[in-house]
């Protein structure tokens, strides 16, 4: 079961019954993932196919260093061609990447205990109240619509100062076809119950436009 399946040659037998158990343990490492992970469909559906993909890229490498670098090449571009997902995604993608390399070295027994294995272990400590600090406060996205007339390096400190325990900018972008700027901080309120008076002094401030407060998530945070 933890041998290698494969010879010096690989046969079309020892091929598909990689991708047999390559592609059923990927279906329900995604399936398992998809309980913790909250995201698209056709995100587990990449996860649920992703180990085969490596496992053949693997299969017909096969010890050759210059196809390995044209394959490391490729995957680099499809890298920067992509959004950059939650630490969530990128874990679940990672673990997916390291079982297709077990199954394309013919490994079968150590993929899906990689696949199946770390899936419930995810799923476990997102249930355990571990690495929970509850004492701490909840850093939250605050985004500001301004008029472009209202200077806004400082205009909103004294607010800040009075509801906040910290904050910083964490960007500036136009909007309204350039007549106004949404303007993006991270927040800890002293209060949470003070939320709403916070609005509400905002509000009187830049002229009763659009104010919203977000749970902050740093990997996906856009303006």
């Amino acid at each position: 079961m933890f041998d290698s399946i494969y010879s010096a040659i690989v046969t079309p037998s020892q091929f598909f019954a990689m991708a047999g158990v390559a592609l059923v343990s990927g279906f329900i490492y995604a399936w398992l993932m998809s309980f913790r992970i909250i995201s698209k469909k056709r995100f587990f559906t990449v996860v649920a196919i992703l180990p085969f993909v490596v496992a053949a890229v693997i299969t017909f490498v096969n010890g050759n260093i210059g196809a390995g670098v044209a394959i490391g090449g490729a995957f680099g571009l499809i890298r920067f061609r992509s959004a950059q997902g939650s630490s969530d995604e990128i874990a679940a993608i990672l673990v997916a990447m390291s079982s297709g390399i077990a199954f394309g070295m013919g490994y079968l027994g150590y993929g899906v205990i990689i696949l199946i294995c770390l899936a419930v272990i995810f799923t476990l400590f997102s249930v355990v109240p571990i690495f929970e600090h509850k004492g701490m406060a909840q850093d939250k996205l605050l985004k500001i619509t301004i008029p472009e007339s209202l200077e806004y390096s400082d205009a909103f400190n004294d607010i800040f100062d009075h509801y906040l325990k910290s904050y910083e900018s964490a960007g500036v972008k136009t909007t309204g076809m350039g007549s106004m700027f949404r303007l993006s901080y991270k927040i800890q309120m002293k209060e949470q119950s003070e939320e709403k008076a916070l609005i509400d002094d905002l509000r009187t401030k830049n002229g009763n436009l659009e104010i919203s407060i977000l749970p902050y998530v740093e990997e996906v945070n856009q303006l």
